[in-house]
């Protein structure tokens, strides 16, 4: 229920409108003066705020442009007797939703207040999301505590406050958007938007008019002026993904725009300025790209001052028990079954950790929802996960890559060799875990690493 504010010193009025409101179903407060109003807005939540201009110590003018400094949001509906006017408008244009003369018709009255709320209700929700966005990409929410996610974090927070331009180089389904995302919301533009555009998705033509707008006519279909997304990223962020797919025509007039700070729509000769940050996410390597003679090489060091590289999650793989666990509690809350999916079995860890997962990060988030849909229990089990995802890793050795003349005892200890680096590698060095991953005794495990002669960092 919305609560609304009445300053007046008059006696009389507060009362009069207070009823007036309460019988449209809000709940009101009064004050007598400015000072009162302000200590009450301290204190409580306040949707709408009704003001007499004339009062003594603090007029109406004065509370709001305090109002204003507390929350520039919050709508004010100017009460003016016979002769303020002139005031009025003043107030209007000081931050005022609107004004009405006294006496007033209560009609009017509702209408003028239910139009102020409903905006200001609005206001909150878009508040709320925004608060949504910046909980959802605070750094905690990138899951990983693995060396290359940590380097990963490091960039992030380094980097957000500023306001250069971030080249964002990974695999698919790494997270670039979630990176870029975070670096909006953690900088100092997190309230204004954050635009993404997919460059692979549209062709060049309809990329253009995407990206700089089109004026009225300018092609066969054009029926309207439309703003294109530098626009509307005006003041915020604009996130390009798949930076490395676009062509030469539109990397010079990038380029331009990022030397000019302006553009012009298609069809169009006025000039636009506007004021972004730009990053940029490619999944190939944009340097090679550059000697490859397929990217211009002077955008490249404008969108590269500051390059973030995510690591595949073959390269991250001590974050997939992490990453495992969100993604149960992710999706827990849409699986309707009596026993809630809560675990997963640990074969099936390891065989998470044996597959080289191609699509990264967001293909284990897939294979993680399917199985939640399938399993019967409590806790996912391997005849949960997809039949092709099964028969890879179950898949024997590949003896091609093996020499013909290789000796059994050669080949096994390599291998053995390369699966106890592994399990060091997935368990941070911890030996007492590789051990247990292996399904070994830690005495065995400390005899093949003097056996081998591998160099590791803590002995736990």
């Amino acid at each position: 229920m919305e609560n609304i504010l009445i300053v007046d010193d008059e006696k009389n009025y507060p009362p009069i409108i207070a009823a007036v409101l309460e019988g449209e179903g809000y709940e009101t407060l009064t004050a007598s003066s400015g000072h009162q109003a302000m200590e009450i807005l301290k204190n409580s939540d306040v949707d709408l705020v009704l003001a007499d201009l004339k009062m003594p110590a603090m007029n109406g003018i004065e509370l709001l442009e305090q109002i204003k400094k507390r929350d520039p949001d919050l709508p004010v509906i100017m009460m003016t007797a016979h002769g303020t006017v002139e005031k009025a408008v003043e107030a209007m244009q000081k931050g005022a939703h609107n004004f009405i003369q006294k006496p007033f018709d209560n009609e009017q009255l509702v209408v003028f207040v239910k139009k102020a709320v409903a905006m200001f209700n609005l206001i909150k929700e878009n508040r709320n999301l925004l608060n949504t966005f910046r909980r959802q990409y605070r750094f905690g929410n990138i899951i990983g505590k693995s060396k290359p996610m940590q380097t990963v974090f490091e960039l992030i927070r380094k980097v957000a406050p500023s306001g250069a331009s971030v080249l964002i180089e990974g695999e698919s389904g790494t997270g670039k958007e979630l990176v870029a995302k975070s670096i909006h919301f953690n900088s100092p533009r997190n309230e204004k938007p954050f635009i993404a555009v997919n460059c692979a998705a549209l062709a060049e033509t309809l990329l253009e008019s995407e990206l700089f707008g089109h004026e009225k006519g300018a092609f066969t279909g054009a029926a309207s002026t439309r703003k294109g997304r530098f626009e509307v990223a005006d003041g915020g962020t604009l996130f390009l993904d798949e930076i490395g797919e676009l062509s030469q025509n539109l990397q010079v007039k990038l380029l331009r725009v990022l030397q000019e700070k302006s553009f012009e729509r298609v069809g169009g000769v006025k000039p636009i300025y506007v004021d972004i940050r730009l990053i940029t996410a490619t999944n190939k390597r944009l340097k090679e790209e550059v000697v490859a003679d397929r990217f211009r090489d002077d955008l490249y060091y404008r969108l590269n001052v500051v390059r973030i590289n995510l690591p595949s999650l073959k390269d991250r793989a001590e974050d997939i028990p992490l990453l495992t666990n969100h993604f149960i509690k992710k999706f827990a809350d849409e699986r309707r079954a009596s026993s809630p999916v809560t675990g997963i079995d640990r074969a099936v860890i390891r065989m998470f950790y044996e597959y080289t997962w191609p699509g990264n990060v967001r293909e284990l988030e897939n294979v993680i929802e399917r199985a939640m849909i399938l399993c019967p229990g409590e806790t996912i089990q391997s005849s949960d996960l997809p039949l092709d995802f099964q028969e890879i890793v179950s898949r024997p050795l590949n003896l091609e890559n093996i020499a013909e003349d290789a000796k059994l005892n050669e080949t096994l200890a390599m291998v053995e060799k390369m699966m106890i680096e592994r399990a060091l590698k997935l368990n941070n060095n911890i030996q007492a875990q590789a051990a247990v991953h292996l399904g070994i005794a830690k005495s065995g495990l400390n005899q093949k690493i003097k056996k081998y002669g591998l160099e590791i960092g803590s002995k736990r």
